[in-house]
């Protein structure tokens, strides 16, 4: 693999962090708008497909096997059931915690939960085990989350007198 290749792969694993903050932010707004949370998930999750799908059609994919459909592990289905739960606790928690403090906070959590995945090559991921500066490279990021949730009080908004 070249290095330019290298660099396009990085910046789009940045880019797709990047969108992250921005669908939680507005995806909190539709929730408050629409009366809670989970109708803002739904609306998510239907933009989505609506979104996908003329993708797929332009794509001309394939459609997946059947064979592989009716026989594929119950694991393999979960991860709907996982943007379900971000999505849901994004909504909730990004107007309490900021958009820096949910996202660092989320972050946390999946350094912690990659390098189990890694760790154990779970899922079908290559082994990539637990060493010393993977660790210390995982503790100096939380602590980044840490002084980025817990260094500022929220602003109060300043009005004319």
């Amino acid at each position: 693999m070249t290095t330019l290749h290298w660099v396009g792969l990085l910046l789009l694993a940045v880019i797709a962090g990047a969108v992250v903050p921005f669908q939680s932010a507005i995806n909190a707004n539709l929730g408050r708008g629409l009366g809670h949370p989970l109708w803002a998930t739904l609306a998510s999750l239907l933009v989505s497909i609506v979104v996908l799908l003329p993708v797929i059609v332009a794509l001309r994919l394939p459609l997946p096997s059947l064979d592989f459909i009716t026989r594929a592990p119950l694991w393999m289905w979960a991860g709907g059931a996982f943007g379900v739960c971000f999505i849901s606790l994004a909504l909730i928690l990004l107007p309490k915690l900021g958009a820096s403090g949910f996202i660092a906070l989320a972050m946390a959590g999946q350094i912690i939960a990659s390098l189990l995945l890694d760790h154990f090559g779970l899922f079908g991921l290559v082994e990539r085990h637990l060493t010393a500066p993977r660790l210390i490279g995982a503790l100096m990021l939380i602590g980044g989350v840490a002084l980025i949730q817990f260094s500022a009080a929220p602003s109060k908004i300043l009005t004319a007198v």
